[in-house]
């Protein structure tokens, strides 16, 4: 799962939050026999929101849980299901310490690249609440959102969320070299506020016809390295020095470009990007609430740090070390090992 694009899959996990309304039952029984099981409305908020000051705009996505005769999913994929009448009023509020210094209003937008897929809500269309404020990681913010037909006021929790400081990366610097073999170096210096440190790597290639060289066509692998790198002792200001297998570089490569049976097309090693993602620790909680059970109990509570609703408010953070060359023996391994030859490289 990749938690530098919150992405839009995320929004999956919603339905958890929804589909347990349709097994709700009335507290009292009266004499009558026939159950409405959909008697006893309430409104109630789904929030997510993730804060990051190396993204140029903040995203909130904020949906209503429903509950109707029929199906719970197929209500999911008309709009009117999940989105609030009215534009709510949303804002940032931004503290220095405990003193207040502003508040960033959220405007709404609607989003049109939701592919049939993604999620289990309405596609290709989703309206969401944003800014393009910048964020500081001197400050703290909380969330507030007021129904202006209610008066309904949903935050996040009284803890003001703090962002994730910028951090070094020492290794790699320049060149991205994986040696059959041997284990590559990952090294970085801990980021305030850190809790969870995703690895990914990123290869990108030409792709061109042997008869057309000058016509080439950029694409790329991506190689999830690592997503469970967790900060042990938070004061600590010790180095993170992580090494991993360069054998499983060629692996994932090879799993991802096809043999050319035809002979027809040639690829050139272009450069790597290194990508951090960072998570804090209410982050990292709701992961570790979501993500799938390794043991027979596969039922898990629900995660919310959302005041008179249900969700996510917190912070994470993208670190990235771009264009990084390809070493000389990287390029040889390409054409030669097991998992890659016959590719073109």
């Amino acid at each position: 799962m990749y938690f530098c694009q919150i992405p839009t899959s995320t929004r999956m996990r919603f339905v958890k939050f929804m589909l347990p309304l349709l097994l709700l039952l009335p507290a009292l029984f009266s004499c009558n026999k026939e159950l409405n099981v959909n008697a006893g409305w309430k409104d109630i908020t789904v929030v997510y929101g993730l804060l990051d000051q190396s993204a140029d705009t903040t995203f909130i996505k904020i949906s209503k849980a429903f509950l109707g005769p029929g199906d719970a999913l197929t209500f999911s994929k008309i709009a009117d299901s999940s989105i609030y009448p009215g534009k709510l009023e949303v804002r940032l509020d931004v503290y220095n310490a405990t003193d207040s210094v502003g508040t960033i209003p959220c405007d709404t937008i609607t989003i049109h690249n939701k592919q049939k897929g993604d999620s289990i809500f309405y596609y290709p269309d989703q309206l969401m609440y944003y800014t393009k404020a910048k964020l500081s990681e001197n400050y703290t913010y909380k969330l507030f959102i007021r129904n202006k037909v209610t008066g309904k006021v949903v935050t996040s929790q009284p803890v003001k969320t703090q962002l994730i400081h910028d951090f070094e990366v020492t290794r790699p610097q320049v060149t991205a070299s994986f040696i059959p073999g041997e284990m590559f170096e990952v090294r970085w210096s801990p980021a305030a506020n850190a809790k969870r440190y995703q690895v990914l790597v990123r290869f990108y290639y030409q792709e061109y016809l042997k008869s057309d060289p000058l016509n080439r066509t950029m694409k790329s692998v991506d190689w999830l390295v690592d997503n469970k790198i967790m900060v042990i002792d938070p004061l600590s200001t010790q180095l993170f020095d992580q090494y991993f297998p360069s054998d499983a570089f060629y692996a994932v490569v090879g799993g991802q470009i096809k043999v050319d049976s035809t002979n027809t097309i040639a690829r050139y090693a272009d450069h790597c990007d290194f990508i951090f993602s960072v998570a804090d620790v209410v982050l990292n909680t709701y992961m570790e609430v979501t993500e799938p059970s390794q043991t027979i109990v596969q039922e898990k509570p629900a995660y919310t740090n959302i005041t008179n609703g249900l969700g996510i408010f917190s912070a994470r953070y993208t670190k990235r070390m771009d264009s990084l060359g390809i070493s000389t023996q990287t390029r040889a391994a390409l054409r030669t090992n097991e998992h890659t030859k016959g590719r073109g490289f």
